[in-house]
Parts: structure tokens; sequence; C-alpha cells
């Protein structure tokens, strides 16, 4: 991933690494679409792309005190993507199976009383998940989730900026997998329904 580097970077890493969001900012906006570029080829996919952007950024921003010591932070970044996609990669490969699996278990249910009292469980186990959420990561979730909004229509409805949809997006998003991880056992339905 040949990015150029900006201007003054290691200045800016200080910066950052000192809690400056503008800074973070300005990294984030030369870089992530060499990021997204970089998800998108791996993994063919828009809405995987986006999440890389959004876990590689957020993994930079928790572990920014540790930035002081990055020499060459193209190298770095390019470190952290590729070791990233590669998981995102294994990730989508299990999934891939498990949906095989889920597809073929549900084939054989033809009790369709059944499945919609599981999709009735499901959505309530979807609900509650969003009941844990913050008001801000619920807003962002349903505008951009539910409604379709793109980040920065959302940013534009909530007065806020698209760096700041993204991060409340994905804390929102790994708030609901741990929900769903927690009752997936219960709810075989929702995680097929999720993985789609």
């Amino acid at each position: 991933m040949p990015v150029k580097p900006i201007d003054h970077e290691s200045e800016l890493l200080a910066k950052i690494a000192g809690g400056d969001q503008y800074a973070f900012t300005v990294l984030f906006n030369h870089y992530e679409r060499d990021v997204y570029a970089v998800g998108k080829k791996l993994t063919w996919s828009h809405d995987r792309a986006i999440e890389i952007v959004q876990e590689i950024f957020i993994k930079i921003w928790d572990n920014r005190a540790s930035l002081i010591t990055v020499e060459n932070f193209g190298a770095y970044l390019n470190r952290l993507v590729k070791n990233h996609s590669l998981n995102v990669l294994k990730k989508m490969s299990r999934e891939s199976r498990n949906n095989q699996v889920l597809q073929s278990v549900s084939t054989e249910l033809d009790d369709s009383t059944s499945i919609q009292l599981d999709y009735n469980d499901a959505l309530g186990v979807l609900n509650e998940a969003l009941d844990s959420l913050t008001p801000q990561q619920r807003k962002v979730y349903i505008l951009c989730h539910q409604q379709g909004l793109k980040y920065e229509e959302a940013a534009a409805q909530l007065n806020i900026s698209s760096s700041t949809v993204n991060v409340h997006m994905t804390l929102a998003l790994k708030k609901i997998r741990a929900h769903f991880a927690k009752n997936a056992v219960f709810y075989p339905l929702l995680v097929m329904m999720l993985s789609k």
C-alpha cells in the first residue's frame, strides 16, 4: 500500500499521541481511502472495507501513545492493514462455512410457525442489543444500518463529523456483535440473518 506521507507527519503523530483529535482527523482523512482500497481489494465487499477502515483507525487511536515511536507511519499502517485484513479473511472463511451449515439446517426446518417464533426471538435479541447502546450510537446505527444512510448523510443529520459517525458505528457494531455472540447458541436464526 504505497502512500504519500503527510507533511510534518512525525509532528502530527506526536500530537495524536497526546490525544489531539483534530490531528487524528487529518491523519484519518489522508489515509482512509488507501486503507479502504486495500480492504475492498481483499474482501470484494464495500461494507467489509468500511469496517476495516473503522477498525484500523480505532486501533490507531486506542494505541495512540505508541505513535511517538513510529518512524515510518506508512510502513506501520501497511503492516497493520495487512495483518487486520488477513484476520478478516480468516473470519470470512469461518463465516462462510457456518453459513453453509446454517443453510443446510434451515432447509430441514419445515414448520413455519417455529421459524416465525425464532425470528421474533431474534428481533428481541437485536432490540436488547440496541438498548445497550449509548443514545448517540443508537442514532448512528439506526440511521446508517437500518435506514441505509451513508455516513456523510448521517453526520450531516446529526451535526457531527463523518469520522465521529465512523467511531460511533464501530463501537455500536462491536457491542451488538458481542450481544449476538452471547445469545447465538439460543438463536441460530439470528446468526443466519446477520451473516447475510
